[in-house]
């Protein structure tokens, strides 16, 4: 097991991974930008390092910094979290060049996954359903008209590399198809550095769903059953839920085999969660796989008893798996609500400043993932999300209606948060009955 664990994060996730280390007797560093000086989480680690000004540019994406400050600080392992660099082969090279430890997948399998063209041509020699489409990357608009006249509109333009909607175009007919190629190139190419593009089928009507799947150094891979991330806002998730709602036994099972399969094959260690959409009719196809922890990892963690942050560093330190597929059972349901510093009523505006009151909801099956308190200060700098709120109980009913309940409890006070958003969904009708496609909020807020 490692001695030290530099934590190259910020916010909820790095406060997360601070307590998994301290369970496994690891000592931690956290670095910090100067707009998180101060930030009640850095009291838990046993050291902290400023690492540049407030912009990520120049702090949390600073490959260097991050290496000096591991290596001034005696870490022998570095920890990424969730975005900045987590899917970054090259940070992770850098790490194994400079001795440090990566608690991730290796630069190779994270090149070979994390790019979406790589990653479709290893899913058809795996045998898991991808979507008609290009093979590779689409080289120019005449290319790619040939294959939108093949497969039949809609389609979609898809950045290779990065996520979160940039680089990707809803397409309808050949003249916005022309177009859609060059600004999807134009905007990948600026926001990941990478101006790989690729075209496939668009479903009207899919539901997001994902396997979480972990794997180790021995060649060993599992997968830990599926999530439902269907509720989402231009293409950023808002509630999770596990195990997904009416989906057929059988389909589950090919769906959740599909996954631990491909991250067999990739030689992948480490937590990844495999994401495929699937249609009306429960057919699923690959949509792309995220080499890192997720955001709602603690709804699986809820269903099935497993760690997913302590799991991967012991994997990470060499460690077999502690668990076989047989041993992995789902108990019950869990839902998250991510809880951003937004006004959703208006937009979705961030909502920065002071909390001067914060109450957190409690009771049986309710935890509260999040590094706020009152006196926190959010700064306008990062991503708005300031809390997780996770809940489990015995069935889908009885955990909506404990999300409910845990979510009238929290108190946030001044600033805008999504909290009476989610309410409002856990009392939908067409949300209760599950089975909502991504398109259900926008449609909800349009009203």
């Amino acid at each position: 097991m490692f001695n030290r664990v530099l934590i190259a994060n910020r916010g909820e996730i790095a406060l997360r991974i601070i307590r998994a280390c301290k369970e496994l007797g690891v000592e931690t560093v956290c670095v910090y930008s100067e707009a998180d000086a101060g930030a009640p989480y850095l009291r838990h680690a046993d050291r902290s390092v400023c690492i540049g000004p407030p912009p990520a540019s120049e702090s949390y994406l600073q490959i260097p910094r991050l290496i000096s400050a591991a290596e001034i600080t005696g870490a022998d392992a570095i920890h990424p979290g969730y975005g900045f660099l987590a899917e970054n082969a090259h940070f992770a090279e850098v790490c194994r060049d400079c001795k440090i430890e990566f608690i991730g997948p290796s630069p190779e399998a994270m090149a070979l996954l994390g790019d979406k063209i790589s990653c479709k041509r290893m899913a058809r020699k795996a045998k898991v359903p991808v979507f008609p489409g290009s093979d590779g990357e689409i080289e120019d608009e005449e290319e790619a008209l040939e294959i939108g006249k093949e497969i039949g509109y809609p389609v979609i333009v898809k950045a290779a590399a990065g996520g979160g909607g940039r680089g990707m175009r809803i397409v309808r007919s050949d003249a916005d198809l022309m177009k859609a190629v060059k600004s999807a190139k134009q905007e990948a190419e600026a926001a990941f550095g990478n101006g790989s593009v690729y075209v496939e089928k668009f479903l009207e009507h899919a539901r997001h769903v994902e396997v979480q799947c972990i794997g180790d150094k021995h060649g060993n891979a599992i997968h830990l059953y599926e999530r439902d991330c269907s509720v989402q806002r231009r293409h950023q998730k808002l509630i999770e839920e596990a195990p997904a709602p009416g989906i057929d036994p059988k389909k589950r099972e090919d769906l959740c085999k599909s996954a631990s399969r491909l991250i067999k094959n990739a030689q992948y260690a480490g937590a990844a969660t495999v994401e495929f959409l699937m249609d009306e009719k429960q057919n699923f196809y690959l949509l792309e796989v995220n080499t890192r922890v997720q955001v709602e990892h603690p709804i699986t963690e809820m269903i099935t008893g497993v760690d997913i942050v302590k799991t991967g560093i012991k994997v990470a330190a060499g460690e077999t798996l502690a668990y076989r597929q047989r041993d992995i059972k789902v108990n019950g349901h869990a839902f998250e609500c991510r809880i951003n510093a937004e006004d959703w009523a208006k937009g979705f505006i961030p909502s920065a400043g002071l909390i001067e009151r914060y109450v957190a909801p409690g009771g049986l099956g309710v935890r509260m993932d999040t590094h706020i308190e009152a006196g926190y200060r959010v700064p306008p700098t990062y991503d708005s999300m300031i809390a997780k709120l996770i809940v489990h109980a015995e069935d889908r009913p009885s955990a909506m209606k404990r999300a409910e309940r845990a979510l009238r409890e929290l108190i946030v006070e001044p600033i805008n948060t999504t909290t009476g958003l989610h309410i409002e969904l856990m009392n939908n009708a067409a949300f209760q009955k599950g089975g909502v496609d991504i398109h259900f909020l926008e449609r909800l807020l349009a009203k």
